[in-house]
């Protein structure tokens, strides 16, 4: 798998808290930013790979929803993370 446990321990504990929280919105919308940068990557030399399109377009929806709650809930931790992972241009 192209994410070994590690590297996805990593970014939990960067993103998650200090004690690597695996269930926090920063966290989960971190880590899929990863899989969306790596599946966009991967489109860029399989066009015709549609199934990969599917599941990123999923991805990109799941992110969406977390990103709108964390803006609902904490604008501050929202904002934080959006420059964080430099999500908007």
């Amino acid at each position: 798998m192209y994410l070994s446990k590690e590297a996805k321990s990593e970014i939990f504990k960067k993103h998650g808290g200090a004690e690597g929280n695996t269930g926090s919105a920063e966290g989960q919308i971190a880590l899929f930013t990863y899989r969306i940068n790596h599946l966009t990557e991967h489109l860029k030399k399989n066009r015709k790979d549609f199934n990969t399109e599917r599941s990123l377009v999923k991805l990109v929806g799941k992110r969406r929803s977390l990103l709108d709650y964390l803006m609902k809930k904490d604008i501050t931790r929202y904002r934080a993370i959006i420059k964080e992972l430099g999500l908007r241009k």
